[in-house]
């Protein structure tokens, strides 16, 4: 018997708690979901949250340890650690999805394109893959920095020439296995175009491990936004960024570790979210 229009709210009621279920069930999803839901509220809330400005300067109180009024403590100019810790995360977590968007659309639609045609397409793309792969990534980013200068325009276009090749080797194997499916040559037999296809019945199968890969890829990002800014090549003073953050500390390493240290944890607290974000869902589509 055929639903009724008053049964049609419970049907999605009860989807509703299903799916709730399967995350509460999966407890990498939550446990990463929580800490990535924190960490956004954090550098969302910045300005609430501190009554100090990441560039406020106090030469009378530089680098005093964790207190009341310091909860991170101060760096060498005497600025809130704490307060310097949180606009970082703005910066850099803006940065890392910013950067995703081109490159994660671009990858899984060449991929696409790769995997469902094949022939000379798939040569054209894998034969650019490959040249950039032969390049190192840094020595990509150097090049640009130098050509466009250091800062976040750098940055994005660097991902922007390289951050789609993970996706698109990935969905081009996926896209080559789905091609030879039934519902595929259904929808062929059927005269349905190719673009078609592609953007209707093949991008709704590949999205759930793009969208992984993404959260795998979001970690490489965010260490390399970091790692460029250690190195003097990525955000700019007086923008507050963990890598640089680090690179200021390391000359108090003995006398104060935890300039250094704080930013370092974040980097690591971002990256195990992600990661656990990326693994549970993986376990969640695994399961459907």
């Amino acid at each position: 018997m055929k639903p009724t229009l008053l049964d049609l709210p419970l049907q999605a009621d009860d989807k509703n708690k299903r799916i709730i279920n399967r995350i509460l069930n999966t407890p990498s999803l939550l446990v990463g979901s929580i800490m990535l839901i924190i960490l956004v509220g954090l550098a969302v809330l910045a300005p609430f949250i501190s009554p100090y400005h990441p560039s406020d300067q106090n030469l009378y109180a530089i680098l005093q340890p964790p207190s009341s009024e310091h909860w991170l403590g101060t760096d060498q100019l005497g600025r809130d650690l704490f307060t310097r810790l949180i606009y970082a995360a703005r910066t850099d977590l803006k940065i890392m999805v910013l950067a995703e968007i081109i490159p994660f659309c671009t990858g899984v639609f060449l991929g696409m394109l790769a995997g469902y045609y094949g022939k000379w397409i798939d040569t054209l793309i894998t034969l650019v893959t490959d040249t950039f792969i032969a390049f190192p990534f840094y020595l990509i980013v150097i090049i640009v920095a130098f050509a466009s200068g250091a800062g976040q325009r750098g940055l994005y276009i660097t991902f922007i020439l390289v951050g789609w090749i993970v996706y698109a080797r990935v969905i081009k194997g996926l896209s080559a296995s789905f091609r030879k499916q039934e519902w595929v040559a259904s929808a062929q037999t059927l005269g349905i175009p190719g673009v078609k296809i592609i953007l209707r019945h093949l991008l709704p199968n590949v999205l759930p491990q793009a969208v992984v890969v993404l959260m795998t890829d979001m970690v490489g990002l965010l260490v390399a936004i970091v790692t460029l800014g250690y190195l003097g090549i990525g955000i700019a003073p007086p923008t507050p960024d963990w890598g640089t953050m680090i690179s200021d500390g390391q000359s108090f390493i003995t006398t104060a570790w935890w300039l250094s240290a704080v930013p370092g944890l974040a980097v690591v607290y971002t990256g195990i979210a992600l990661s656990l974000v990326g693994d549970g869902l993986a376990d969640l589509w695994r399961r459907k």
